[in-house]
């Protein structure tokens, strides 16, 4: 199967699928692969038994349907949202925020965003590079590349500037440079380490690996950081009807995460990492079911040969 050539068929045929069939399609995907109880299902039921340790196994398999049918909706909604107007975005929007949020934004400066993979991203993307200021973002290089170039499009086309995590140059120095260029929206997808100089937190009472650039740039530029949860909520009424369907998105801009004063870098990197990752956690803990964690993210779950080479590399082996 072409990955890259059904990816780009998806996003061009998707947006002409009546809505409830879409939808219905999704669902069927979403059952398949939870009956068929492959590794991606079985990796998810571990992860969202360390956010809901009181369910039992029936209950567990419950939550990992509806945590695949909230997966396949992000790909569904995805793949149409070029076909979507304004309008219709803004209906399936709703955003809560701290006001200094908006205070930073008025004043010209750039917001930094830490999320994890909860809800649909990219939708609530498309809303406020509009609706609150540019949205500036990395993208993870896929393989193949046509693939990663198909993304890279459609986040284009949404209104989204997005840096590649590799293969790009220094995409560090690049993150640095937006966040002080202001007005904007810096947010990164940070809740599972994809570079191996990730930060190991707290999460859930385990320990687990994420990405470090959230804190870095937040340290290195003084830009406000502020953990983000994106999750889906059912829609009724005009809302439903002006949005064209009976899901949308709340995104919850939650308090600004502060860099402790008198801390060398590397510990204030550790100290905001797991500031994010607390207010994070709640949100999961509030949404299990829209967390989309198919992957390895905590360190018991990690191979163990590859984890401590990383560790050794860091120079930090236990």
């Amino acid at each position: 199967m072409n990955v890259a050539r059904f990816y780009s068929t998806a996003w061009r045929v998707a947006g002409r699928v009546p809505g409830p069939l879409l939808r219905g399609m999704c669902n069927l995907a979403a059952d398949v692969a939870w009956l068929r109880h492959g590794q991606g299902v079985r990796r998810l039921e571990r992860n969202l038994a360390r956010v809901r340790p009181e369910l039992d196994v029936r209950a567990l398999r419950r939550l990992s349907r509806r945590g695949m049918r909230s997966y396949m909706r992000y790909f569904g909604e995805t793949f149409a949202l070029r076909s979507m107007t304004q309008a219709q975005v803004d209906a399936r929007v709703r955003a809560v925020y701290d006001p200094r949020l908006t205070d930073e934004l008025d004043a010209g400066r750039t917001v930094l965003l830490a999320l994890g993979h909860v809800g649909n991203w990219d939708l609530a993307g498309a809303y406020c590079t509009r609706a609150l200021a540019p949205v500036t973002t990395v993208a993870e290089r896929l393989e193949p590349e046509e693939l990663f170039q198909e993304f890279v499009a459609f986040r284009e086309s949404i209104g989204l500037r997005i840096f590649p995590l590799t293969g790009g140059g220094d995409v560090f120095r690049d993150l640095v440079r937006s966040a002080r260029g202001g007005p904007g929206l810096l947010p990164l997808l940070a809740d599972r380490d994809l570079t191996a100089r990730g930060v190991e937190v707290d999460l859930f009472g385990h320990r687990a690996r994420v990405a470090a650039g959230p804190a870095a740039l937040a340290v290195t530029t003084g830009a406000m950081l502020m953990p983000t949860v994106v999750s889906y909520e059912r829609l009724h009424g005009a809302r439903r009807r002006a949005a064209g369907s009976p899901w949308g998105v709340l995104i919850e801009f939650l308090p600004p995460v502060e860099v402790p004063a008198g801390l060398p870098r590397a510990d204030q990197v550790r100290a905001v990492t797991q500031g994010w990752v607390d207010s994070l956690a709640e949100g999961i803990a509030a949404h299990a079911e829209d967390w989309h964690m198919l992957q390895a993210v905590f360190v018991e779950d990690l191979d163990p040969a590859r984890y401590a080479a990383t560790l050794q590399a860091e120079g930090s082996v236990s």
